[in-house]
């Protein structure tokens, strides 16, 4: 067999070269300093992402009247829509912690979390606190884990321990419960079977990661899709960021869901010009949905 062809990287391109390859594939500029600015703020590999959504199939052109104005809008709408999720997903998480906490301690104890026979899995029980004890470590400078370190030798009740957890472990703690416990808790919190919660958790987490570390929501499938009552599945695809927004506004309280559906709806209005919300998987009536 002979030697594999060298792969071929593509070479470095300027900021002018960069704007040159957008106008060449149809792309409207009417400031070209603007642009470069702009080019110089945001990765072009980043930027060009939300211009998926505004080509016609495979084709590398734009479709007609596409603007770099319209390229940048998409891109600040899409930041600031995730600033807006990972604000709500924290009101959520802190809930789910106290949720957790509460039941576990007043049930089993506030050791009750370190034995495997209060959880579903003993393997994801042990993986638990093996995640559990490299938190603690890695926050060891906290005051409350520091507190805990000297007056009480290191044991952590449940309520503490909870409190350094990532949000993707307690989403795992929690499909990990009894199912007694999840039922308890999904029900007297809110209303809802814990099959769905565990699967609305696991959903939400993967939006968060995607969230803090800046990916891209515009024009994004889930990869993680979450279970839908029926008469949601009427209307709304799972695999579409819509789908988690939906989630999330039913694990808020009422006041903090008045105050994120007020919210989109003025940053979709701000960017109306721009933005098509089918792209992220809004039905007309969307705020109905809400």
């Amino acid at each position: 067999m002979g030697a594999s062809e060298p792969i071929r990287i593509k070479q470095a391109k300027t900021y002018e070269q960069q704007l040159d390859i957008l106008k060449n594939r149809g792309i409207e500029v009417t400031d070209s300093q603007e642009a470069i600015a702009s080019l110089k703020r945001i990765n072009y590999y980043r930027l060009t992402a939300y211009g998926l959504t505004l080509k016609d199939g495979q084709q590398d052109q734009y479709r007609p009247d596409t603007t770099f104005n319209q390229l940048v809008a998409l891109y600040e709408f899409d930041k600031k829509l995730r600033q807006l999720l990972i604000g709500v997903i924290e009101s959520i998480e802190i809930a789910f912690r106290t949720h957790i906490a509460y039941h576990h301690a007043h049930t089993y104890g506030p050791l009750g979390y370190k034995e495997a026979k209060h959880f579903n899995s003993p393997v994801y029980h042990e993986k638990f606190l093996t995640n559990l004890d490299r938190f603690f470590k890695d926050n060891k400078t906290e005051l409350f884990v520091a507190h805990h370190q000297s007056k009480y030798q290191g044991v952590f009740p449940i309520w503490v321990a909870v409190e350094v957890l990532s949000f993707s472990t307690l989403s795992m703690l929690f499909k990990n419960l009894k199912n007694k416990d999840k039922s308890v808790i999904s029900k007297e919190y809110y209303n809802v079977p814990f099959v769905y919660m565990q699967s609305w958790l696991h959903t939400l987490t993967t939006i968060r990661n995607t969230c803090a570390h800046h990916g891209r929501l515009y024009g994004k499938k889930l990869t993680i899709r979450p279970k839908l009552f029926d008469d949601m599945q009427e209307k709304i695809q799972n695999d579409e960021v819509f789908a988690a927004i939906l989630i999330a506004c039913k694990l808020l309280n009422a006041k903090e869901r008045a105050v994120f559906i007020d919210s989109l709806a003025l940053l979709i209005e701000e960017y109306r010009d721009y933005v098509d919300t089918r792209h992220i998987g809004f039905p007309s009536d969307w705020e109905n949905w809400l």
